[in-house]
């Protein structure tokens, strides 16, 4: 993925809706049914798609957290 700075405008429906344009949605391998966290920070709404290269990235993130044993802890809870 190779980030890019240049400025893109955008409009904004009637429900709130955007349309992100191509070259950023390729850039960021964004598809139909792609969801994204939506975070308020001091600059303004940022936008972080959850892509399948997303997800991969977080496997093995957990490895001796202990994070499985709390998870069914609660479960049983």
């Amino acid at each position: 993925m190779i980030t890019t700075h240049k400025t893109e405008t955008v409009n904004f429906g009637t429900k709130g809706q955007v349309v992100i344009p191509r070259r950023l949605r390729r850039e960021f391998e964004i598809e139909e049914g792609t969801k994204a966290t939506v975070v308020s920070t001091p600059e303004g709404i940022l936008l972080k798609p959850i892509t399948r290269t997303y997800i991969r990235s977080l496997r093995g993130s957990l490895k001796g957290t202990k994070a499985m044993e709390t998870f069914m802890a609660e479960r049983k809870r």
